[in-house]
């Protein structure tokens, strides 16, 4: 399996368009883009359980994100707040990222 380059960035505000955390927002924290997956946070939130270490000698369990297929989310339009897809436009010798939708840059 090749590494797809992915249009998604650390830090993009994005909405889950599908799956069983379908409506919830949040900002990615992660993207791996070998395996297509993306971390949102507060979406997809597990119980992991953990040893006992010398900074944690009870150990037990601790809430985590875990990564969602890329596919299942779609950034939010910075000026609408709806779902848009990621499209790119060339200004001089640059290429930004913009909304599909209303053209708004996305990069800060």
């Amino acid at each position: 399996m090749s590494a797809k380059k992915m249009r998604l960035k650390k830090g993009d505000l994005v909405k889950v368009v599908s799956g069983s955390h379908k409506g919830s927002e949040g900002k990615i924290l992660a993207v791996y883009p070998e395996t297509h997956r993306v971390i949102v946070e507060n979406v997809n939130v597990i119980k992991k359980a953990q040893r006992p270490t010398q900074d944690n000698p009870r150990g037990g369990f601790v809430e985590r994100e875990a990564a969602i297929h890329a596919s299942n989310v779609q950034i939010l339009d910075p000026q609408t707040n709806q779902p848009s897809r990621i499209a790119y436009k060339i200004e001089g010798s640059s290429k930004i990222r913009v909304s599909a939708k209303s053209g708004a840059q996305l990069d800060n």
